[in-house]
């Protein structure tokens, strides 16, 4: 296993080593291709989150992104947090805290994704959601988990080559018309 240093109070640095820790694989991101000389000095990581961490030959690590958290409004609580409860378990994401009316999933221990009850705003916005699963199967088990749940399909789990080669996804509506997807930058 790599040990990569990250500085103390970065956000999420406990997220990313226990990503790394469960062997998420090397690979670029889509935006960040590198050429085969830059790989030899550095190599980008993509952890479950999709921020990078970035390690040059020193061993000094360098958070990217800038998602920490995202949280959105639901209608009906219960119906979309029985929703992501069973499928963001498909994915290595789970319930970590639950303040009644405001609930925090993600890999523990700290969430990044939020659902809370419907409080400002009249009429609905469609978001697009996309969750990192870690393998192809991951996005075929968060789809098939979807589908039990109730969810409509949008688009079954297929290889999107117009996004890049690797990119492989499977889109469906959550409980309050959310375009959601799980989605694997890896190839097969």
């Amino acid at each position: 296993m790599t040990q990569l240093t990250v500085p103390d109070g970065a956000l999420g640095s406990s997220i990313f080593a226990i990503q790394l820790a469960h062997g998420y694989r090397t690979v670029p991101t889509l935006w960040e291709r590198r050429t085969a000389r830059d790989a030899d000095e550095e190599q980008v990581l993509v952890a479950s989150r999709r921020s990078t961490i970035e390690r040059s030959t020193r061993g000094c690590a360098r958070i990217q992104g800038v998602l920490d958290h995202l949280s959105i409004q639901c209608a009906d609580l219960e119906a979309s947090a029985g929703f992501y409860d069973k499928t963001l378990a498909t994915i290595g994401g789970q319930r970590i805290m639950d303040f009644g009316d405001t609930i925090g999933y993600g890999v523990p221990p700290m969430p990044d994704f939020w659902l809370g009850r419907q409080t400002t705003g009249h009429g609905f916005r469609e978001s697009h959601i996309a969750f990192s699963a870690p393998d192809r199967a991951g996005v075929d088990a968060f789809f098939e988990a979807a589908k039990l749940a109730g969810a409509e399909v949008l688009h079954p789990p297929r290889v999107w080559p117009e996004y890049h080669a690797n990119y492989y996804g499977g889109f469906v509506r959550d409980p309050d018309g959310n375009n959601v997807e799980a989605v694997c930058h890896l190839s097969e």
